[in-house]
């Protein structure tokens, strides 16, 4: 069996190393400025939801990342809502869903189809695109599907998310591997910014039924001043591995 870890490991290494010794750019609160694009927000739907149930995406990425009853989950870039519905299901009334969405209209239409569901588990929320707005030490997971691409500010958005988790909660990433100006992330860089804000990746495997790759993080240790945040290098795409049996 192949040891993923110290392929992650180099990966990561690559990932941050510095640039020539140059200067970090920072902006006025000291977050460093990424060191490539956001891929633009093209649409709320990645695919259609009867083509994802078809491959039975949602269920897949819940039973992997250990999504049950009872829990709380943040659903970030919710869209028109193909995860918040299945996640509403899968933790039941004694559960909770926080739907966010960064786009007035896409928020609204969600709300108005968890109204017209009866979801009285699910609220809807109006993120900001650097801060998702989450209440501290409330969720088990955050589930970040499609969307992390866009996030143009990625060092003062997962800063600004990390007080959202509860202890052993964890952050959950669905994309595609390759480069952000084609809608995925290379997995290498998404390593490397989570560590730079103080999160660890519990593991990262391949998940083609929804077009990509799952990787799991946990926060670890304290979360770091900005000023202290090291910015990540923007490499190409890089293999994804493929979970052993």
């Amino acid at each position: 069996m192949r040891n993923w870890g110290g392929v992650a490991a180099a990966l990561l290494l690559a990932a941050c190393s510095g640039s020539d010794g140059d200067p970090v750019k920072r902006d006025a609160d000291g977050f460093p400025m990424p060191d490539r694009p956001a891929a633009t927000i093209v649409s709320s739907r990645w695919s259609s939801e009867e083509a994802r149930d078809r491959l039975n995406e949602a269920g897949e990425v819940m039973n992997r990342t250990g999504i049950q009853k009872g829990m709380t989950i943040a659903d970030i870039g919710a869209g028109e809502g193909y995860y918040t519905i299945r996640l509403a299901q899968r933790v039941g009334a004694d559960g909770r869903v926080l739907a966010e969405d960064i786009v007035p209209a896409v928020r609204d239409a969600l709300a108005a189809r968890v109204a017209r569901e009866r979801l009285d588990n699910v609220s809807v929320r109006l993120g900001d695109p650097d801060d998702p707005k989450l209440p501290p030490s409330s969720f088990d997971r955050v589930l970040m599907v499609h969307m992390y691409h866009e996030i143009e500010k990625p060092y003062r958005f997962l800063w600004n998310m990390r007080p959202s988790m509860r202890p052993d909660g964890e952050v959950v990433v669905v994309d595609a591997d390759r480069p952000i100006s084609q809608h995925g992330t290379p997995p290498s860089l998404l390593q490397c910014e989570f560590a730079a804000v103080g999160y660890r990746m519990l593991r990262i495997e391949s998940m083609p039924s929804a077009g990509g790759y799952l990787a799991v993080f946990q926060p670890a240790g304290p979360r770091p001043d900005p000023e202290d945040i090291q910015p990540c290098s923007n490499p190409g795409s890089s293999p994804v591995p493929t979970p052993s049996a």
